[in-house]
């Protein structure tokens, strides 16, 4: 690149990074964190459906108020059935639930029906009617919205139709359309819980006999902005199929200690300054740049969380710090990339030019497969599921921000101390093990089919573990029993303590107020319950139990079906993009090589008796995503490979051993996170990191082991 055109180019990227750093650094000033209720507590509700009711009406009500708390706004929610007429919802970071409680209590049952005339009904517009029959409800509505009256004052609803409803709408408009204006029976009355919430007139341009075409229509009722975003919410959420009402309201304290909060912010501290401290060991002063890089990207990344009122939570910063390590893996792409160039040409500055042009579609491609699964998960998942989606894009986003725009610049930055002393770089030698690896000229695949033997050995001793001990599911798709005790004095940590040494480590303790505990658990008997209740008494001093109630599980029915569909839909959307960015043989070795590593991680954690909880859901999500994009990597060598002409076993093996250093040097750098977490880290913490050990280690494995020879066997078919 011409001299003048690389100094504009570093120009705009630096403006570019100092744009987007200042807007982070003001955020971050500016803009307070929302905790989540194990960070800081919230308000929990009890909400009971009438003793007429199913259980599956319950179940159903418990379903659409999961909508309705997603559409609040309230991230990570927790809400769970309680016998078999109550509902718990915890709201985190809620401290006022009267906006809550009236939107959660609306039963929302909305009727389209005819006016035929005056009568005792009243009206918004001050007037009172009398109503026909119900020629629609709410099962016909596919959305609603607020927006501005551009007509008159106020806002109104936009409703779309679905189904039926359209032809339903338009014959009852037709109907109406045949009296004259300012007829009571040219109107038609949309009707929520009974009440008339608008009773608009049917346009005068509309034709007898003709209605109203389309699949959408507008409430009008002269309503305030919150008020029609309020109705809106409830209609586009659904109905529930029984009313609710609000039997307990009141606010609990945060479900993890400050021991266990403090404990986890300095495995986070320490494996962070570790990663760093090893990224400068390998690159020297690139490695450094890379760090600097990382701490920008930490600022962008939680800056965004902020900006979008994301709702923090202790596994939700884990993973964001998990990420953080994970975001190495573009830096160490970049750098083996120049490495290599280096190798060629001795010319520092064009080999780091060329280093970011080479990694730039590896980059892409491990990205954009990932973007792809997460947009897709939040489109179409819902609960902690879709929370997972937005921290998964915003932190894709991020790496790309830090290795490609933040990275170049501060490189170009010390290029001039470089450029005469390029041993300072880090980037002056292929390194030790690229080196020896290439003295050697190791092929790995002449014989494809030994190696699927081992993998296939490896999944049978996984399956193995399902089989013989089971997987041990949480609390969270279980359901099990909560237990509720009132006591002088409450010290969550100590009841915690008391509770792990009984043998209940897997226990939700919240507190509320000076002198309230419940306690969360899996499915116990009556002895158990027992020895809880006197770990409970120990810890307190004096406790006496008030209820003991039978829970559903917090992960619903519908909540796992949705997931599995987005996961299953996402994985097809990764196989197509990497079809048409490479071959279709690769796209299904991913796919494979993925299946292999959930069916190892959950068959080990059966093997090692750990609980499977929403947790251990985030990290099986995050293993996805590390695999595929250690595939992506490997095969975007193969396809620059492919170039040579040399036999497929040959380029597969030497694709997997050029990438090797990066994956060595990637795998180390999240390695020191995850190994901090498990060391000093909360409990749950501790099995969040052992999940993602496991799945690091198969990740990394299963590529070599299944990903290649699955291709090389897919290419000689």
């Amino acid at each position: 690149m011409p001299r003048p055109s690389a100094r504009r180019a570093l120009l705009v990227r630096g403006l570019l990074a100092l744009g987007v750093l200042a807007a982070s650094a003001f955020t971050l000033l500016t803009v307070q964190p929302r905790l989540g209720l194990d960070l800081r507590g919230g308000t929990q509700i009890v909400l009971e459906t009438p003793s007429e009711a199913t259980s599956d009406a319950t179940d159903r009500a418990m379903e659409v108020l999961r909508r309705r708390v997603d559409e609040l706004g309230v991230a990570e929610p927790v809400l769970a059935r309680s016998g078999d007429h109550r509902i718990v919802v915890e709201l985190p970071g809620v401290q006022d639930p009267t906006e809550a409680i009236e939107v959660l209590g609306r039963t929302a049952q909305l009727r389209v029906q005819p006016v035929t005339g005056l009568g005792d009904v009243p009206t918004p517009e001050g007037d009172a009617i009398s109503l026909g029959d119900v020629v629609m409800t709410g099962e016909g509505i596919k959305d609603a919205r607020a927006t501005p009256n551009s007509q008159g004052v106020g806002y109104l609803v936009g409703v779309d139709f679905q189904g039926d409803a359209p032809q339903a709408w338009q014959q009852v408009t037709a109907d109406a359309a045949c009296s004259p204006p300012g007829d009571p029976k040219r109107r038609v009355a949309f009707v929520l819980d009974g009440e008339v919430v608008s009773a608009p007139q049917v346009d005068p341009s509309v034709v007898c006999g003709t209605g109203m075409i389309g699949g959408s229509t507008q409430i009008t009722g002269r309503f305030a902005q919150a008020e029609a975003e309020e109705l809106a919410l409830v209609i586009r959420s659904g109905a529930l199929p029984v009313p609710v009402e609000v039997v307990e309201q009141r606010t609990v304290g945060p479900t993890l200690g400050a021991e266990a909060i403090d404990a986890s912010a300095r495995a986070a501290i320490i494996g962070v300054a570790l990663t760093g401290l090893f990224l400068i060991f390998v690159y020297r002063l690139a490695g450094l740049v890379a760090v600097l890089a990382l701490a920008g990207y930490a600022a962008l990344a939680y800056a965004a969380l902020l900006a979008i009122g994301a709702t923090l939570t202790l596994p939700g910063l884990a993973g964001f710090v998990l990420a953080i390590g994970m975001a190495v893996d573009a830096n160490v792409l970049v750098f083996e990339r120049a490495r290599e160039e280096f190798a060629r040409r001795k010319r520092l500055p064009r080999s780091v030019d060329q280093g970011f042009r080479g990694a730039l579609s590896a980059v892409a491609d491990s990205n954009v497969t990932t973007l792809l699964a997460a947009g897709l998960l939040f489109w179409l998942a819902t609960g902690p599921v879709k929370g997972f989606g937005v921290t998964l894009s915003i932190g894709v986003l991020a790496s790309l921000f830090s290795a490609l725009v933040l990275s170049r610049v501060l490189l170009q930055l010390v290029m001039p101390v470089l450029e005469r002393r390029p041993r300072w770089s880090g980037l002056h030698s292929l390194g030790r093990v690229r080196t020896w690896l290439t003295a050697r000229g190791i092929t790995l695949f002449r014989r494809p089919r030994r190696w699927l033997l081992t993998a296939g050995l490896v999944l049978l001793a996984a399956v193995g573990g399902l089989l013989v001990r089971g997987l041990e599911l949480g609390v969270e798709f279980t359901g099990g029993r909560m237990l509720e005790f009132t006591a002088p004095s409450v010290d969550a940590a100590k009841v915690r303590a008391e509770l792990s040494s009984a043998g209940f480590a897997d226990a939700v303790v919240v507190t509320s107020g000076s002198d309230g505990v419940s306690v969360r658990t899996g499915p116990i008997d009556s002895a158990a319950a027992v020895r809880l209740g006197e770990a409970v008494d120990r810890a307190t001093g004096g406790a006496e139990q008030v209820s003991n109630e039978l829970i559903g599980p917090s992960l619903g029915s519908e909540l796992r079906r949705n997931a599995l569909i987005a996961l299953a839909i996402a994985v097809a959307a990764q196989l197509a993009y990497l079809a048409v960015r490479f071959d279709w043989r690769l796209g299904v070795a991913t796919v494979v090589a993925l299946v292999t590593d959930v069916v190892v991680l959950v068959g080990v954690f059966a093997w090692l008796g750990k609980t499977a909880d929403a947790v251990f859901l985030a990290a099986l999500l995050t293993v996805i995503g590390y695999s595929v994009n250690d595939s992506v990597v490997v095969f975007d060598r193969v396809r620059e490979l492919r170039r040579t002409r040399a036999p497929f076993p040959e380029v597969m093996s030497s694709a997997v051993l050029q990438t090797l250093p990066r994956t060595v040097n990637t795998g180390i750098g999240v390695l020191f996170v995850l190994a901090a977490l498990l060391v000093l880290g909360d409990g749950s913490l501790a099995d969040f990191a052992t999940a993602l050990l496991i799945g690091l280690v198969a990740g990394t494995v299963s590529t070599v082991l299944t990903a290649a020879p699955v291709a090389i066997v897919l290419e000689d078919r």
